[in-house]
């Protein structure tokens, strides 16, 4: 199994309601996320994807949530689901997964850092 995965970043700031602790406070990551994609078969020039291709979908995702604040978001916002890296992760899972073409390989998972040694995964079963 062939996993290739591409790391990039965004700014953008969050408050997590209900919480009871400092992040209840409106306060700004520089958020690092992973994406990796993966599966068994290399094409005929010895790639499972071509890097360029993921970090397109990269780049569109994070259009939207870059200098932001994540709570003013549609997914976040009116839909009343905290900006945890939980969430956040399984938001941009959906997301590539919709911007990806993956004929014979699949999104394996999605990494988000909201600092250089706290993370979040999500991938699904």
């Amino acid at each position: 199994m062939f996993q290739v995965c591409v790391q990039a970043h965004f700014d953008a700031a969050h408050f997590l309601r209900n919480y009871n602790g400092k992040c209840a406070n409106l306060h700004g990551h520089r958020w690092t996320i992973v994406v990796c994609v993966e599966g068994r078969q290399l094409d005929q020039l010895g790639m499972l994807i071509d890097f360029s291709e993921v970090k397109q979908a990269i780049k569109k995702a994070l259009t939207s949530l870059d200098h932001s604040l994540l709570n003013d978001l549609p997914y976040f916002g009116s839909k009343g689901v905290n900006p945890t890296a939980e969430n956040l992760a399984q938001f941009l899972f959906v997301e590539f997964k919709q911007n990806l073409v993956l004929t014979e390989k699949r999104l394996a998972w999605v990494k988000v850092y909201e600092s250089p040694d706290a993370w979040a995964i999500f991938k699904e079963d």
